[in-house]
C-alpha cells in the first residue's frame, strides 16, 4: 500500500516544523526553506542541461548541502529533533572556494557586467544564482529578526550564490557561447 502524499493538516494555511511546532506557512522559516528547496530544483535543472561529470558531481554534492540547509531550516530551535540531522562544515565553503578559484584561472577577465543568457545552461546556472541569493536574504532577514539560524548557513549560500556565477561564465566558455556585456544606455 502506497503512503499518501497529501494529510489535509496545511488546508487551514499552518504547518509543523520538526519538533511538532505549529507556524503559519508565510512564516519567515517556511518561506526560507522553500527558497532553499525551489533553489535545489534549479540545481537539479542545471545538473540536466549539462554533461560534465565533473561540475554534474559537484552539484550533486550541493544539491545533498542543500537538503542539510532546508532540514536545518525547517526544525524548531527550541526543541530538539529525534532524528539526528546532518550538518554544514566549513569545508563545504571551502570546496566551493576552490572550485570557484580553479574556474577562474579558466576565464578571461571580466570588463563588464554580463547579461544572463546565451545558451539554456548558461540561463539556468544564473536564475539559480538569483535564487540562491534570494535565500541568503531570507537567511539574513532571519538572523536580522534574532531567529536561529547557523551562520555557516548565510556564508554557505553566499559562496553558493559566487560559484554558480563563476559556473555559469564557465558554461558559456567550455560551449564557446559569447558572453553577452551590458552596454548601458547613454
Amino acid at each position: 500500500m502506497s503512503i499518501k502524499i497529501y494529510t489535509k493538516t496545511g488546508d487551514k494555511g499552518k504547518t509543523s516544523l520538526i519538533g511538532g511546532t505549529k507556524v503559519p506557512k508565510s512564516h519567515i522559516r517556511i518561506e526560507t526553506y522553500g527558497t532553499v528547496d525551489e533553489l535545489n530544483s534549479f540545481i537539479g535543472l542545471l545538473h540536466d542541461h549539462l554533461s560534465d561529470d565533473h561540475v554534474n558531481a559537484l552539484l550533486g554534492e550541493i544539491q545533498d548541502r542543500l537538503f542539510t540547509i532546508g532540514s536545518s531550516l525547517a526544525c524548531d530551535p527550541e526543541k530538539e529533533p529525534r532524528m539526528k540531522l546532518p550538518d554544514l562544515k566549513e569545508t563545504d565553503i571551502q570546496l566551493l572556494e576552490k572550485e570557484i578559484d580553479l574556474m577562474n584561472e579558466q576565464l578571461p577577465p571580466m570588463r563588464s557586467f554580463i547579461l544572463p543568457r546565451g545558451h539554456v545552461a548558461v540561463s539556468t546556472a544564473h536564475i539559480a544564482r538569483c535564487v540562491c541569493r534570494r535565500a541568503e536574504r531570507h537567511c539574513v532577514n532571519m538572523q536580522e529578526q534574532e531567529l536561529f539560524i547557523d551562520p555557516l548557513v548565510i556564508k554557505y549560500l553566499n559562496r553558493l550564490s559566487d560559484y554558480l556565477f563563476v559556473l555559469s561564465r564557465q558554461i558559456a566558455h567550455t560551449l564557446k557561447v559569447e558572453e553577452i556585456a551590458w552596454k548601458p544606455r547613454i
